[in-house]
């Protein structure tokens, strides 16, 4: 369930009243007179199932309350209530599948800005990279992949294709095109800077390298696992199980690739830079692909759902009605 909380424009409470009333899903429904100062206004909260709550909330920013009023949603872990069983069950399909399109915009909007936070993360990881490439172990790799930030401005481009919203999808790109290069120059000096103090070597990155050679080997196995991790990894996202992220993260070489890249070029290994590059290109378009596909498929499903909810609703409407006239 998700807790509804509206400052309303006291012309507009009996409107948003009987959307939230006729609204399948929804319960709990209460206002307070005159209880908002900043905006002046009516306080309205409700609980809503989280598979009938998109639907809701896109009435309720078409009636303008986002503009002269507010609207937050927070997650209901624990609700003890018949009325909210009932709201449950009565919503269409599971609260698990539901996707909360203006939530997910939000979350990618943080997500994918080219923040110091952001560029901090995505450098501590390349250099993670870089040094599980030249001690050519797999658990630095694994842990750098885990570190780099890069799902979140790859999920808010999909977001933005989807939605249609131009300025998510420059935010996005902007934090992509300019985070990997920044990271990788970084990773490049601090590549220099550990052959000066001896810890790194040309000899020690010409050595073999068995367990992470794969990272500059790209093949189609490459593109099949990032599509496969991309779906995986929106689907976590629109589902609110963030705890896959983690998995996602360490099934994906882009982190790793962009340090091989910057230790190739640092050493003029010209070939290996471009076939990191490229392992690096191919993991990024499939996560974009999957993304975009998993996006597009679930606003197809649920807006077939939000239509025949639209229905129902309108028939109810329509009964409440007729029940009235005739009492």
């Amino acid at each position: 369930m998700l807790h509804l909380r509206l400052i309303v424009p006291t012309d507009l409470t009996d409107e948003v009243t009987e959307r939230i009333s006729a609204a399948v899903g929804a319960t709990h429904l209460t206002v307070v007179k005159g209880a908002a100062l900043d905006p002046t206004g009516d306080l309205v909260t409700a609980d809503v199932a989280r598979e009938a709550a998109d639907a809701l909330l896109a009435e309720l920013r078409g009636l303008g309350i986002d503009q002269r009023g507010s609207i937050s949603a927070d997650s209901v872990d624990l609700s003890l209530s018949s009325r909210a069983d009932a709201a449950e069950k009565a919503a269409p399909g599971d609260g698990a599948d539901a996707v909360l399109w203006e939530s997910m915009t939000e979350l990618t909007h943080e997500e994918s800005t080219l923040s110091v936070t952001y560029l901090a993360f995505l450098t501590l990881a390349t250099m993670l990279a870089a040094y599980g490439v030249m001690l050519d172990s797999a658990i630095l790799i694994v842990g750098a992949m885990a570190v780099g930030p890069e799902f979140g401005p790859l999920a808010g481009f999909c977001t933005g294709l989807i939605q249609r919203q131009r300025r998510l999808v420059r935010r996005s790109s902007t934090a992509l095109l300019i985070g990997f290069p920044a990271a990788m120059i970084a990773t490049g000096l601090f590549s220099a800077l550990m052959d000066v103090l001896g810890l790194f070597s040309h000899a020690r990155f010409d050595a073999p390298h068995p367990a992470t050679q794969f990272i500059w080997q790209p093949t189609a196995d490459s593109f099949v696992v990032a599509f496969l991790a991309g779906i995986a990894g929106t689907l976590s996202l629109t589902s609110a199980k963030s705890g896959a992220l983690v998995g996602v993260a360490i099934s994906v070489t882009t982190v790793p690739a962009a340090a091989d890249a910057a230790l190739a070029l640092s050493y003029g290994a010209w070939h290996e830079a471009f076939t990191s590059s490229w392992q690096l290109a191919l993991n990024l378009a499939g996560i974009i692909a999957a993304g975009t596909f998993t996006l597009l498929a679930q606003k197809l499903f649920w807006g077939r759902r939000t239509d025949r909810d639209r229905i129902s609703r309108g028939r109810r409407t329509v009964g409440r009605s007729s029940q009235a006239e005739a009492g």
